[in-house]
């Protein structure tokens, strides 16, 4: 199941080995190394606990000893959603060492996105934590085993008044005391390590298997791009599960490094100021809408960010004029990075010039990085046009999980990943995204896809046509607007309060709820007879500047 989407091709691998990018080395390594030569330094800082390399080493060996004993085996799956903690990397090494194969699914996924993934994995194992609407009872846990037949495990962290069932309950604190440490067995790196979430332009999530080859040659090559060392102490405030906050370089990469790794709890400037002052913070990621908080949250005058060296800015373009008030007015240097959980980073480099860290979203950072912009016909556009992203490299992943038929249209027939994105790249190689080709909204870094909207729009009885399409914001970039096209002759009528009501109990994720609801008449169509989501898109625009429709 898992090897038929790896697709290297035997030539490629040679080569990647000889190169020096594929080691063979698998990802518990990285801790490993630190427990030979940093063990009492601090790996993670999570409100009063400071845990040195040692004691991650030695919880994440317990909790993978425990989970054995109860016969999780190698190549088991697992979901996992917790928040940004302690326990989150505990659990991360524990798998890996068992070579068990989890999912990492963020805290705003709702019923609907786990279940879709237990649906792709069937897991053995659920780790969550309790405070999770979700697993307040063991009811939402029952419909998931009628999901997933094969998921006897759940772990949860904190306290929970669950009555006994069938799956057993444990909570995390327990696990990671008592028990010993067991001979694990080793992963080939060639096999897949875990597995990430695409945002992709469906309504049917995409998992992306990530080798321990591929994934750990990406993690060293952002630290030697960033030149991270045991000096790094890196404010991890984006949601740890997202690929930007976990590899580029990420929490694995100031594992890698011998830094330290300070929790927050979200990236609110009320969270991280004082994090960034006590723990002297070196270096943050953020996505757009948070960079400009920041900017404009009256707490930063008060704070002491002195130590703050370096911003990194992702998940969606950032403005040109944010960009240069993030420099001036943080006295920080801005590193833009423009990457995907299917592969490819582009990072701009620590000693650029100003208009490059402003203007762009950096290059590939590594010379082996294949990058090319293409027309829809898949032809070369010109330098410096506007075309289709299109990439293939050591650790750009070959194909979806369980998914030919996608992976027939998301890959060009040199193997090269479409990415969806619209870039332009400049003479020196750099990148600047002009949009997105895939029918999909970027709420703040969030990707989310308008069909998936719209299948669950549709199933309303009064709804007879939907179209999901972006409206710009100012804050998030985009934000989702829905064109809902009634249906005639209802006995009563619908209105916008009561979709609203039916959108969220369907249980998706809250980012994903529609901001906006419009009625129209009769959705636009193109000559061919497409829904015309451009000239939607336009008119929500008008609607928003006030301007009469045409």
């Amino acid at each position: 199941m898992l090897k038929s989407c790896i697709d290297w091709s035997m030539e490629e691998r040679a080569q990647y080995r000889q190169a020096g990018y594929w080691t063979d080395e698998e990802l518990s390594l990285i801790l490993e190394r630190q427990v030979r030569d940093n063990a009492n330094g601090v790996a993670i800082i999570d409100g009063a606990r400071e845990k040195t390399y040692a004691c991650l080493d030695k919880a994440s060996t317990q909790l993978a000893g425990y989970l054995h004993a109860q016969g999780v085996r190698a190549g088991d799956t697992a979901i996992v959603q917790l928040p940004n903690c302690y326990e989150f990397y505990v659990v991360f090494f524990a798998l890996q060492k068992l070579a068990v194969l989890p999912v990492n699914a963020l805290m705003n996924h709702n019923q609907i996105e786990l279940l879709q993934y237990a649906d792709a994995l069937n897991p053995t194992l659920v780790i969550a934590d309790a405070k999770h609407p979700l697993f307040g009872t063991n009811d939402f846990t029952q419909t998931l085993q009628a999901k997933a037949n094969n998921l006897r495990h759940v772990l949860l962290k904190g306290p929970s008044s669950w009555a006994r069932n069938l799956v057993e309950k444990l909570h995390a604190s327990a696990c990671i005391n008592h028990h010993a440490a067991l001979p694990f067995r080793k992963h080939n790196a060639d096999h897949v390590a875990f597995f990430q979430l695409s945002g992709g332009s469906t309504g049917t999530p995409k998992l992306i298997p990530r080798t321990h080859n591929d994934y750990f040659y990406s993690i060293r090559q952002s630290v030697d791009v960033c030149q991270w060392s045991s000096n790094t102490r890196y404010l991890c405030a984006l949601p740890a599960a997202h690929n930007f906050p976990l590899s580029s370089p990420g929490a694995l990469g100031v594992f890698y490094a011998g830094g330290t790794v300070v929790c927050a709890p979200d990236p609110s400037p009320s969270s991280c100021f004082p994090l960034i002052a006590q723990h002297r913070v070196t270096w943050t990621a953020l996505v757009p809408p948070a960079a400009t908080l920041w900017l404009d949250s009256k707490e930063r005058c008060h704070a002491d960010l002195s130590s703050l060296a370096v911003i990194q800015v992702g998940g969606a373009k950032l403005s040109a004029t944010v960009a240069a008030r993030l420099e001036d007015e943080l006295g920080v240097l801005l590193q833009q990075v423009f990457g995907m959980a299917e592969g490819l980073v582009n990072y701009t480099r620590l000693d650029d010039d100003a208009w490059t860290r402003h203007h762009t979203q950096g290059r590939p950072m590594s010379e082996a990085d294949r990058v090319q912009i293409v027309d829809e016909h898949n032809q070369p556009v010109a330098l410096g046009e506007t075309g289709l992203l299109t990439t293939k490299g050591p650790y750009t992943f070959r194909g979806y999980l369980n998914a030919p038929v996608h992976n027939l249209l998301a890959f060009t027939p040199e193997g090269f990943y479409r990415s969806g994105d619209l870039v332009k790249q400049t003479a020196s190689g750099y990148l600047i995204v002009e949009g997105r080709d895939k029918d999909q909204i970027n709420k703040g870094g969030e990707k989310v896809a308008a069909e998936e909207l719209e299948n669950h729009f549709l199933a309303h009885p009064a709804v007879h046509d939907c179209a999901v399409v972006a409206m710009p914001d100012t804050l998030l970039g985009e934000r989702i607007c829905a064109f809902i096209v009634k249906r005639e002759h209802e006995a009563e009528p619908v209105s916008r309060a009561s979709l609203a009501r039916f959108i969220r109990s369907v249980g998706l994720a809250n980012y994903k709820i529609p901001d906006r609801i419009e009625f129209i008449d009769v959705l636009p169509k193109t000559k061919v007879g497409k829904v015309d989501k451009k000239a939607l898109r336009e008119h929500i625009k008008r609607l928003l500047n006030r301007l009469p429709t045409a």
